[in-house]
């Protein structure tokens, strides 16, 4: 993208046409000026500007994900949807790496297929409580993991 002027989000400034979904990578770190560190994860489900996850299927990837996550670690502080439902981004407290990351990331993507309902998928805990699709968020997440040897592979080759 020689031709764009670089851009304040590390994501714009990202070739979306040679990536090659799914996959797992380090968006951002911030270190802040406390000398805390924060990780960003890019977490794509599907190949961008060529498929796209159900608005239901997010909603509900994004609250089970959110919930089951923190299960598995304390370092969580969100669970963000793209506004191209193409994935998620996942910020963690701490100077983390992929390989810190997938191990949780696969436990709660695992979580999420024995799950039986989506959580606070209801009028009183959730904006849209009946926006929510259980059977396409472990469809999305069967998917994910059925490619978890690729996660590492961020580019087509």
């Amino acid at each position: 993208m020689t031709d764009q002027p670089r851009m304040n989000v590390e994501s714009f400034n990202l070739d979306h046409r040679t990536v090659a979904a799914p996959y797992l990578r380090i968006a951002d770190r911030k270190e802040l000026p406390g000398g805390d560190v924060l990780t960003k994860f890019d977490v794509r489900f599907t190949q961008p500007n060529v498929e796209h996850l159900d608005t239901e299927t997010v909603h509900s990837l994004e609250h089970m994900m959110a919930e089951h996550m923190r299960n598995h670690s304390g370092d969580v502080l969100d669970v963000s949807p793209m506004g191209c439902r193409t994935g998620f981004y996942v910020l963690l407290v701490g100077d983390r790496t992929v390989e810190d990351f997938a191990p949780v990331l696969e436990a709660t993507l695992r979580d999420l297929l024995a799950a039986d309902e989506v959580p606070a998928a209801n009028e009183v805990q959730c904006g849209w409580g009946a926006h929510h699709s259980l059977e396409g968020a472990q469809t999305a997440a069967r998917e994910f993991l059925d490619q978890r040897s690729v996660w590492d592979q961020v580019t087509a080759d």
